[in-house]
């Protein structure tokens, strides 16, 4: 299935080149009530709303998909994880001074990978957007770059998760975009500006995809090609990377991990149009402001 939010923060399923306004399954999530518990409430409830959300669709008003503004798939994730120089080649490059800018140098050190030196890093998720929202560059003087990735969204949550049980904490998967302004800052903070996070175009649930360490993607930019890979190529692969997650971070409903940009990126400005895509999953384009 491929769940969507659209418009005004209604829910949808999306066949074919409509979405099935399916919003009135929502009035059967649990009553909230202060504290919040961490974690998307949506998501926290998947296994609920999908039965419900497929029968629905069978009498759903079907809107063209061209005519609906597409949000996040995840309204409130409790964390934007990410994966630093996680492709061999966008290491590489990464020894360019543009790129690094002396910090963060791409080698290892003796550590296995570049995240066994790195770590995984948080992004705010107050920046996460959808395609229709597109990027709005925040520091116009200064090289702003394109990485696209796979981003995985989870479902079940947990702490400790094993690599033999990772995947069945997986709710589905998204077309990532990890906007960075280059510079000598943290990364958190190069990657955190508001629209910095653009995930979309639909969530496509974790049962149509068997694989997902076998997946090409790409990104063209005003019809340039830019960067296209595999998941394949991962360093760490997206088991790996919930196990290396769940061992510091308790995982929640609705937490989204960005699994690593391959080699490409490059500088974006406004007027700019990124046209990215995931095979499985979809393609979405994105204005730059």
């Amino acid at each position: 299935m491929r769940i969507c939010r659209f418009n005004d923060h209604r829910l949808g399923v999306v066949e074919n080149n409509v979405v099935k306004d399916v919003t009135l399954v929502t009035e059967k999530l649990p009553p909230l009530r202060w504290p919040l518990a961490h974690g998307d409430h949506f998501f926290a409830n998947l296994s609920t709303m999908l039965p419900l959300m497929r029968e629905a669709a069978k009498t759903a008003v079907a809107i063209p998909l061209k005519d609906v503004k597409l949000l996040s798939p995840v309204a409130n994730p409790s964390r934007v994880i990410a994966a630093p120089l996680n492709y061999k080649l966008h290491v590489e490059e990464s020894s360019n001074p543009a790129i690094n800018h002396g910090v963060h140098l791409p080698g290892h050190d003796g550590f296995d990978t570049p995240i066994d030196k790195y770590g995984l890093f948080l992004k705010s998720q107050t920046g996460l957007v959808g395609p229709s929202q597109g990027v709005k560059i925040h520091w116009a003087d200064r090289r702003n770059d394109h990485e696209v990735e796979l981003g995985v969204i989870i479902g079940k949550g947990g702490k400790d998760i094993s690599r033999e049980d990772a995947l069945s904490h997986v709710a589905g998967y998204s077309i990532a975009l990890d906007m960075v302004v280059r510079g000598p800052e943290d990364r958190s903070f190069r990657k955190s500006a508001d629209t910095y996070s653009v995930l979309g175009p639909w969530m496509v649930t974790a049962d149509e995809i068997a694989d997902p360490d076998a997946l090409e993607f790409g990104i063209e930019v005003d019809g340039q090609v830019r960067q296209r890979s595999n998941t394949r190529e991962l360093i760490c692969d997206v088991r790996n990377l919930i196990v290396r997650a769940s061992a510091v971070y308790t995982l929640y409903p609705g937490d989204i991990i960005m699994t690593g940009t391959p080699e490409g990126v490059d500088e974006v400005k406004a007027g700019n149009t990124m046209h990215v895509w995931i095979e499985k999953i979809g393609e979405m384009s994105v204005a730059v402001s």
